[in-house]
């Protein structure tokens, strides 16, 4: 049974009869630009085959009820204030409560979830999971809500209802990419150019290999990285560390006396670079030549961020040896996805060379599979 008609099944069981609808967001994974969002800089995602879909129907009662292909029991929530709904109904909460506090009539509704993005993995399962809520209360209300302005509230109920302060860069994915494209996302302006990524056409493959080490962003780990770029931009007199450009990269970094904060400052300048240079060459149809952009990000994220982990190192390396153009972490970091730009032939052979690799640490075995950029958040 695919995803979508698990969620049609889940909302009959629970509900008694059919949804008035199905609706999808798709997880995504990150080629290339991290942590850079939430210092107003640039990004480069595409949306995943993998998908939440919410199938959803007008309710006669007052409130939500959301249930889920990854809980036991239904919850029931209204006008939920942040601290009211905990755990995965929180994301769908979180939706409805940035919604009436942006002054929109919120439909009562029943819900029922089914996803097969892979959670804890890096590529954004509660994204998608707020995306589909979204879209489909949007739909189901006649809300006068335009594509461009949704993101921001699926990032407003993570970062203020559930307390995960992570970027808009998950949800405008989610909601805004369109297949075979990457999204060219300007973090500060809002703007975006959706990038060819014609992968097939190159004889080319995205292998997404997922370390299954799990990783959370509600912990103090990425918190801290955030405080230390925003710190950092203050001592530096810049609104964010995106007004720091690569030329003047040495200059902000001698005026930084603590060699952490460095170290971080370092990665966001050299890495929005590495996200403008990866769509030049991109806009030019070169796929091949962003692998060493690819395997410098991950370098930049393991010395100067310091939030990779041994089994996603070992992946890449593993990755490079077996032939990858680049490879790189994406994700928030301390743990998730590999991304590996490879020949499409290759796949059976880069995933048997990082599988040994795990073997011979006695590592939990990777998953691995090809991904090919999907659509947005529609209705199905």
């Amino acid at each position: 049974m695919n995803v979508a008609s698990s969620a049609a099944a889940a909302f009959h069981s629970t509900f008694g009869t059919g949804p008035a609808g199905l609706w999808a967001a798709p997880g995504r994974v990150n080629l290339i630009g991290e942590h850079t969002d939430y210092n107003d800089g640039f990004v480069l995602p595409f949306a995943l085959p993998q998908q939440v879909v919410a199938a959803t129907a007008v309710s006669d009662e007052p409130g939500w009820t959301v249930c889920s292909d990854f809980a036991d029991e239904p919850v029931t929530f209204a006008s939920p204030a942040p601290g009211d709904v905990e755990g995965w109904a929180a994301y769908a909460a979180g939706v409805v409560w940035a919604l009436q506090e942006a002054g929109f009539t919120v439909p009562p509704a029943r819900i029922a979830l089914a996803s097969d993005v892979p959670v804890g993995a890096g590529v954004s399962s509660s994204a998608a999971l707020e995306s589909a809520v979204l879209t489909a209360l949007a739909d189901l209300g006649g809300l006068d809500l335009p594509v461009a302005k949704r993101p921001a509230l699926a990032q407003r109920a993570e970062n203020v209802y559930v307390g995960a302060p992570t970027g808009i860069m998950d949800q405008s994915a989610s909601i805004r990419c369109e297949a075979g494209k990457a999204l060219f996302l300007d973090c500060r302006s809002l703007e975006v150019e959706q990038i060819p990524f014609d992968l097939a056409a190159e004889g080319l493959a995205i292998l997404v290999i997922n370390s299954n080490t799990p990783h959370q962003h509600v912990d103090g780990e990425y918190g801290a990285r955030r405080r230390s770029c925003e710190e950092a931009a203050r001592i530096l007199g810049v609104a964010a560390l995106r007004d720091v450009g690569a030329d003047d990269l040495d200059a902000a970094l001698a005026k930084l006396d603590d060699e952490v904060m460095r170290r971080r400052v370092r990665h966001i300048v050299t890495e929005n670079q590495r996200v403008l240079d990866t769509v030049a060459l991109l806009r030019s149809g070169r796929i091949r030549e962003i692998g060493p952009l690819m395997t410098a990000s991950h370098a930049s994220m393991r010395d100067d961020f310091e939030i990779t982990v041994d089994r996603v190192d070992v992946a890449v390396e593993a990755a490079l040896a077996a032939g990858a153009y680049g490879a790189r972490m994406t994700g928030g970091g301390f743990g998730g996805c590999v991304l590996a730009l490879i020949d499409a032939d290759r796949a059976e052979a880069t995933t048997a060379a990082v599988e040994q690799a795990y073997a011979e640490r006695s590592f939990t075995p990777p998953t691995t599979w090809s991904a090919t950029p999907g659509p947005g958040a529609r209705r199905l």
